[in-house]
C-alpha cells in the first residue's frame, strides 16, 4: 500500500505543476491580447516564445502524469489482487 500511496502523492505534484503551467499559459494568452492592442511587436515576439516554453513544459508534465496515472492504477491493482487472495 506504501507504494500506492506514494505514487498517488507524487501524482499530485504533477498535477500542482500541471495546474501552474496552464495558468501560466492562460496568463501569457492575455498579456498577448493586451500587446496585440498597442501593437508592439517585439513584446508579442518575446511573449511567443515564452508560451512555446511553456507549451513544451505542459506537454511533458501531461505525459509523465498519465505515465504516472498508469503507475498508479497498476499498483492499486496489484494491492487489490493481494487483498482478494
Amino acid at each position: 500500500m506504501k507504494q500506492f500511496n506514494d505514487l498517488v502523492t507524487e501524482q499530485m505534484k504533477i498535477m500542482d505543476q500541471l495546474l501552474y503551467l496552464q495558468g501560466e499559459a492562460e496568463r501569457c494568452e492575455e498579456i498577448k491580447a493586451t500587446l496585440s492592442e498597442f501593437q508592439d511587436e517585439a513584446k508579442i515576439r518575446r511573449l511567443e516564445e515564452e508560451m512555446h516554453k511553456i507549451q513544451q513544459q505542459l506537454k511533458h508534465i501531461q505525459e509523465t502524469f498519465e505515465k504516472q496515472t498508469l503507475e498508479v492504477i497498476q499498483s492499486f491493482e496489484k494491492e487489490r489482487a493481494v487483498i482478494l487472495t
